[in-house]
């Protein structure tokens, strides 16, 4: 049933109420059909499930397999190390998984109060968990709204709603049916929802709804929905397996060939298997958890908490920023814009008038200051509705302060504010006069003005503030001999005399605006959702820049219930404001965009976001005035609330990401580098260059050290002036594939080249000299890769202390195995002359100046 377009009496007829209430028996019945007042949360995993479902990955379960082989050739540090690294990656999973289960239980917190309800035509007071529908509640001011709940009386009754609309005006309550079936949440004047809270006055409802059958518990069941996978996940899962395939059957080719050559069985198969063990990039769920790592210290500095560690990379492929207005792209604060009567205009706090206009000003800024309820609580903190805060505090900043202005004009009485007449009126001493001081909806106030008031004049100020989005409040002043006996609104609401309009709005950020442009120069697309009336929603994406051209548009949430599914996908790329929108709505916006291939991000704050927080590809909620079901539910917190502090994150991510994709350019060309010289050397008659034991050394120290430091790369100069990645882009795109290829096949070919050389002239240190070359190579390259566009030669060789001391450490790591004796045992090595050492360390740097020139020509070809 629609509740709010039902009559008083009839609701408490179909919901079997009365104006007694329930009985305790009735109420117990109900409570066994309807169940308790609590949110429900999905079935939960037991920590031991969660733990063991981070072996699930198909790259993990290679990993561990590498690890037996690892056994099985009798290295148990290589063992050791790619099983720590596992164990790792699952604890971190496992940490993120288990405490992201936290959003329903901060949910089951919040729903669970006290209440007064009325049984056996009684008062009692009764936890919340134990309404039924049909109970009839008691309401006042600062309770938290227990349930769904159909209005019965509303004496100057406010509901803050902002945490499920997003609206941060507090909304008048009253009890008259409302027509339509189309009305926003916002819209629902004659009802108050569970989780709100009532900022003024007092009334009375009949519960129509409980549990997860309220606005609040259908968001509840919303987060229980699974959520996706980072576009860091998808991409590895798929590069894992086909990394897997690709090394298995090279390992085969390998084997095979060796075979059919006459090598023995024993030493192909472990020249294979430890093949297979070099390929795999171990060291990468490591490098992939310390970078998220270092990036989410970085971000937590600059006041963005990362909840989920994966959500760190997930920024650099963010296309579309789904931002919420109130608190996030705005202040979250009403502020007077505007003041204007007959003979003054003011506007963006500039108090400067003609000094003809003055002596009427000041009788504004007089009325701005004494009407209102305005006070300081104990510590003396201004305390009020945000509507009478704005002009409280733009009449002080004129020097109207309120006490002062009390002191010339002592208020006599008041008549309060109610939601039909939609006005206020206070009474205020002035020498042997009493000055009647009314404020509300101006339309109303021309109503009751004296004869020969311009009302077409005033009208048309009015319509100028409406346009701009600002929420109109008018002032009207009446002068009395003395007070009548009557003190009622029809008596002394008569006869005013129009003094001036306030307009008011919750402004942009100062910050927003340049982070929006910063977006748009990222390529990255802002869109607004709101539960905030749609003129005032255009208002503020207009003076943003998120509405910048006639092609951009607007809907409203009723067009959006119009809408197919379809409608909406194709629509979507084309809309940058949604105003009046339900959590459902916005959860369906999110995934609208992700139909069409984009990774979203969603800003938020409220309880009514927390869906398309959990959901979206990243969500990111405020830290400040963020409830805490939306801060479990988002996968990062903005500790500031600052919308810019976004952009920063972003960067972040990007940067990230391309570190990521460094170290598997250099993990991979590495590999392709050891594969391709154990498979072509045959081809040259050449023997098997390398010994188990050297492919294994060089994956555990040469891959290790130096990958693990490219983690701490700096971001590259222009990277905030290129647009997202595809997120359909494979991890081999922008040319990565082909540079492992060809930058393997040279170190191959540098290394074969070095032992055919030293065969040639019997040079007896051959395969040291290989190893030197291959281990070398490695490093010649890392220290090139440092950026993928600019040249490292200078400044940039030096910008990552921590390659360069890596880089370091592995050279001396290398001399040891072959100067060390006891080494030269274990790696059955030789201890090179200074010529071979030339000639190795030689051929291992022409790599750096290789791939430096394929960067030049890459820089002239694209004009970077």
């Amino acid at each position: 049933m629609h509740w709010h377009q039902a009559d008083t009496k009839t609701v408490l007829k179909e919901t079997g109420s009365s104006e007694n209430g329930l009985t305790s028996e009735e109420a117990q019945k109900r409570l066994q059909q309807y169940g308790p007042n609590t949110i429900r949360s999905a079935k939960q995993k037991s920590p031991v499930i969660i733990f063991l479902l981070q072996f699930k990955d198909f790259m993990i379960l290679v990993l561990i397999g590498a690890a037996l082989v690892s056994g099985l050739l009798g290295d148990a540090t290589d063992t050791l190390v790619i099983l720590s690294i596992v164990l790792l990656n699952a604890m971190v999973g496992f940490i993120q998984e288990y405490r992201a289960e936290k959003a329903m239980e901060v949910l089951k917190k919040m729903a669970v109060i006290n209440t007064v309800v009325l049984r056996n035509n009684a008062f009692i007071t009764l936890a919340s968990s134990e309404l039924v529908p049909g109970d009839i509640v008691q309401l006042e001011d600062g309770n938290i709204v227990p349930a769904d709940m159909r209005l019965l009386q509303a004496v100057q009754l406010k509901a803050n709603e902002s945490s499920l609309t997003g609206e941060s005006v507090p909304v008048d309550k009253q009890t008259e049916p409302l027509p339509g079936n189309e009305l926003s949440l916002g819209d629902y004047s004659n009802m108050v929802f569970k989780g709100t809270y009532l900022t003024y006055g007092r009334g009375r409802g009949v519960v129509v709804a409980t549990g997860m059958r309220t606005e609040f518990g259908r968001i509840a069941g919303l987060l229980q929905q699974p959520a996706i996978q980072t576009p860091l996940q998808k991409r590895l899962e798929v590069f894992g397996k086909n990394l897997a395939y690709i090394i298995l059957f090279i390992c085969f080719i390998v084997f095979t060939v060796g075979y059919m050559r006459g090598e023995e069985i024993v030493l192909m198969l472990l020249t294979a298997l430890s093949l297979a063990v070099a390929a795999i990039p171990e060291a990468l769920p490591a490098v992939i958890t310390i970078a998220l790592a270092i990036g989410a210290r970085k971000m937590a500095r600059k006041n963005a908490l990362i909840r989920r560690l994966p959500a760190v990379e997930t920024l650099g492929s963010v296309t579309y920023i789904c931002s919420d207005k109130t608190g996030t792209l705005t202040v979250n604060k009403m502020t007077v814009e505007e003041v204007c009567g007959e003979h003054f205009y003011v506007k963006d706090n500039e108090l400067a008038v003609p000094d003809a206009a003055s002596k009427a000003y000041a009788g504004m800024l007089t009325a701005m200051a004494l009407n209102n309820d305005v006070y300081h609580d104990a510590r003396s903190e201004l305390m009020g509705d945000p509507t009478e805060l704005a002009v409280y505090q733009f009449a002080a900043a004129a020097g109207f302060q309120k006490g002062d202005c009390e002191i010339k004009y002592p208020r006599v009485t008041e008549i309060p504010f109610d939601s039909q007449r939609k006005c206020m009126t206070t009474i205020h001493q002035f020498q042997d006069q009493y000055l009647v001081i009314t404020k509300g909806a101006m339309e109303l106030l021309l109503q009751k003005s004296v004869p020969g008031t311009d009302i077409r004049k005033w009208n048309r100020l009015l319509d100028g503030m409406l346009e701009k989005g600002l929420r109109v409040l008018g002032y009207a002043t009446r002068k009395l001999s003395e007070l009548p006996a009557d003190i009622s609104a029809e008596v002394i609401e008569r006869d005013l005399e129009i003094v001036g309009m306030a307009g008011m709005i919750d402004p942009p950020r100062p910050e927003a605006l340049q982070a929006v442009q910063e977006c748009k120069e990222a390529g990255i697309r802002p869109v607004m959702i709101t539960g905030d009336h749609p003129t005032t929603a255009t208002v503020i994406a207009k003076r943003l820049g998120i509405i910048d051209t006639k092609a951009d548009r607007i809907v409203s949430g009723a067009e959006l219930r119009k809408m197919s599914e379809q409608e909406l996908v194709d629509l979507a790329d084309h809309i940058k404001v949604y105003a009046r929108v339900s959590p459902e709505q916005k959860l369906n916006i999110v995934k609208a965009l992700q139909k069409q291939g984009q990774y979203v991000a969603m800003t938020g704050d409220g309880v009514n976001d927390a869906p398309a927080l959990k959901h979206a590809n990243i969500g990111i909620a405020m830290g400040v005035t963020g409830t805490d079901v939306s801060r479990e539910a988002a996968h990062m917190v903005l500790l500031d609330d600052n919308f810019a502090t976004i952009v920063k994150a972003i960067r972040e991510g990007r940067r990230i990401y391309d570190n990521i994709r460094k170290f598997i350019r250099y993990i991979l060309t590495g590999n392709s580098a050891e594969i391709w010289t154990i498979f072509l050397a045959p081809f040259f008659a050449l023997p098997i260059p390398l010994l188990p034991i050297h492919i294994l050394w060089i994956n555990l120290v040469t891959d290790g050290l130096p990958g693990l430091a490219l983690a701490a790369e700096p971001a590259e100069p222009s990277i905030m002036q290129r647009p997202p990645r595809n997120p359909g882009q494979s991890i081999f795109a922008e040319g990565l594939g082909i540079h492992v290829l060809w930058v393997g096949l040279l170190l191959a070919a540098a290394t074969i080249g070095t032992q055919a050389y030293a065969i040639h002239i019997g040079d007896a240190h051959w395969q040291t000299m290989v190893f030197t070359v291959l281990c070398f190579g490695q490093l010649a390259h890392v220290l090139a890769i440092q950026s993928e566009r600019v040249s490292v030669l200078g400044r940039r060789l030096f910008s990552n202390k921590f390659l360069v001391m890596a880089v370091a450490g592995t050279f001396i790591l290398q001399l040891t195995t072959i100067y060390v004796p006891f080494l030269n045992i274990v790696f059955k090595t030789q201890p090179l002359t200074a010529g071979e050492l030339a000639i190795s360390m030689g051929m291992a740097s022409s790599i750096f100046f290789f791939v430096e020139f394929e960067k030049w020509l890459r820089r002239r070809k694209n004009g970077w």
